[in-house]
This record gives structure tokens, sequence and C-alpha cells, in this order.
């Protein structure tokens, strides 16, 4: 008899199976030597203030509960027919797509910047990510429990409901957005990354955040960087290269108001 596995549970466990796989990838490279393609030198990462083995241990907590909130999710809002809602057509889904992406780069914008804004949340709540000033990719959803739950889960919620997509076109929509995300934290400059064609909040554009110059900056993940051009907080910099290998993100001169901001 055929063993039969629901969409809803493909949705919640294949996104983090993929965070693993895809971010698996990138330690394998690291282990190939990339120092050509770093944005900061391997020995860099010393100023991170947490081991790795602390980083696994605690996205390994934030999934259980997203885990435990996606099924509960899907349990209150399931169908207790047990039926599959019919897939619509390619271009709608196109769409879902793109209404998801809008909302939950509207939804992450606005939380993380009132996570740096109020003093208590980041102090609390949000400066555990900020440990890894040199990020990697396993470390994309090193978080808080709580901004795991207010950022990812619920945002990843509201994009699902909003959008109208169906549990099977969630599961390559969170997939993707899995990918992205380990993608703007491997602290990589790669040739030929796709990623970066289309989207201009990249490695680098997130790796000037989790900088100290740069906190005050760039809240704008995992997709667009519209939200930070509108409201006024996008760093621009530019991409050089390091002497003895690899690149580095430096922001372009600040103007004095800009600077004021940032001190």
């Amino acid at each position: 008899m055929a063993f039969a596995v629901s969409d809803e549970l493909l949705g919640t466990f294949v996104p983090i199976a993929v965070y693993w796989l895809y971010s698996g990838l990138y330690v394998v490279l690291d282990g190939l030597g990339m120092d050509d393609y770093r944005l900061h030198p391997k020995g860099e990462e010393a100023r991170n203030i947490v081991s790795r083995w602390t980083v696994v241990r605690g996205v390994l907590v934030q999934q259980a509960f997203q885990i435990a909130v996606s099924l509960l999710l899907f349990t209150v809002l399931g169908d207790d027919n047990g039926t599959v809602r019919k897939q619509p057509l390619a271009l709608v889904m196109a769409l879902q797509f793109i209404i998801a992406m809008f909302v939950m780069d509207t939804w992450q914008y606005f939380m993380h910047r009132y996570m740096h804004i109020n003093r208590f949340l980041y102090k609390h709540v949000h400066s555990k990510h900020h440990t890894l000033v040199v990020p990697y990719a396993f470390g994309a959803l090193y978080n808080h429990p709580l901004e795991g739950l207010i950022l990812d889960t619920v945002g990843g919620a509201l994009s699902f409901l909003i959008s109208g997509m169906t549990p099977r076109t969630g599961i390559f929509f969170f997939s993707f957005a899995t990918i992205k995300t380990v993608d703007d934290h491997c602290g990589l400059w790669l040739p030929g990354n796709i990623l970066h064609v289309f989207f201009s909040n990249n490695s680098a554009y997130h790796d000037i955040h989790h900088q100290l110059y740069g906190n005050k900056y760039n809240f704008s993940q995992p997709f667009f960087v519209m939200w930070d051009k509108i409201l006024g907080t996008y760093m621009p910099y530019t991409l050089e290269t390091r002497k003895g290998g690899g690149f580095e993100a430096r922001p372009v001169k600040l103007d004095r108001a800009q600077q004021i901001k940032a001190d």
C-alpha cells in the first residue's frame, strides 16, 4: 500500500531539507577553497561571537518552532474532507509567486527595521542574529525564536494566505525563499550566480547590513530592495577586489545627513 504525504507536510519539511542541503553545498565549496570569492578573509570569522555548533543548534530550535506553527496552521485551515486543491494555470501561479514575494518583503522590512529601532527588541531578540558579523550560509536562520516566529513564520503565513497559493505551490515558493535567504548570507560572491542577475538584494547587499556602519541600512530581505530605496534606508556600495584575494563590499561615501543618522 502506497504511503501518501500531503502537500501541507511537504510544504513544512521540504524547505527545511532545502536549507541544510543548499547551505551544505556552500560548506563543501568552502572546503574546496573559496578565498578568491569571499566577502571577508577567512580569519575574520573570529569576529563572530558564537561558534558554528551553537549556530546549528539555534537554527534547529527555530525550525522546530516553524514546524509546530506550520502544522497548527494547516490543521486549523485544512480541509477535513481530504480533498486536494486543483493547481491553477501557470500564469496564475507566477502571479501568486510575485504577490507572495511582495508580501514577505513588506512584512520583513518593517518588522526587521522595527527590531533595530526598538532598543529592547534589538538587545534581547534581534542582536542574536547580529552576533554573526561575518555571515555564512547555515547561519541564515540563526535567530531568537521570537524573531523567527515574527519575521519568518508569520511572514510566511501571510505570504501564503494573501497570495492564495495552494499548498503545492507553497512547497516551491518557500523552498525558493529558503534558497534566497541562504544565498544572501553565504558570505561569497560567486561568478555566474543567477540569483544576482535577477535580484540586487544579494550577499554583498546584506553583508553591508551586518557591519556596524550598515546596521541602520539595508533592512530589505529576502528578495527586493524597494522599501530601502523608498524609505531612505538604502546604502549603496561598490564591490572591490581585495588585496590577497576575494572581494569587499564598501559603502559609497555618505552625505552628512546620513552620517549623523548612522552615528
